[in-house]
């Protein structure tokens, strides 16, 4: 795992890249929060959607709202980055929609948007 520090609209984000999943069930995503906290100070993260397990994607595991839950709870925010079309699941769609106008979680197609409007949010 890379975590990589930037700034935008005076606020720190945290970029974590990698080449496998990090993100399988509630722990890791639990460690995850940890180890960028402690390695960057920062509490809004950036991911691209292949460092999560396919089941978090699948609703019906409720995978997606478990660790969604951890990250409000320990009031972290986090975009995810990637290619969403590529799912055909309705109740996912309205999931991301909805996601896209909170406060806490955001659906994007590319990094440099995640940067911009994670740093916005309230």
């Amino acid at each position: 795992m890379k975590i990589t520090k930037t700034e935008a609209n005076g606020v720190n984000l945290a970029i974590v890249s990698g080449s496998e999943i990090f993100i399988g069930d509630v722990q890791s995503a639990l460690d995850l929060m940890a180890t960028v906290q402690y390695e960057s100070g920062c509490n809004r993260i950036i991911m691209n959607k292949s460092l999560f397990s396919d089941s978090f994607f699948d609703l019906k595991t409720r995978l997606a709202g478990e660790i969604l839950q951890k990250f409000t709870t320990y009031q972290v925010k986090l975009a995810l980055v990637g290619d969403f079309s590529v799912y055909s699941s309705q109740s996912l769609k309205d999931f991301i929609y909805e996601c896209n106008h909170g406060n806490n979680f955001l659906f994007l197609p590319d990094e440099q948007q995640a940067i911009e409007k994670l740093s916005r949010l309230k």
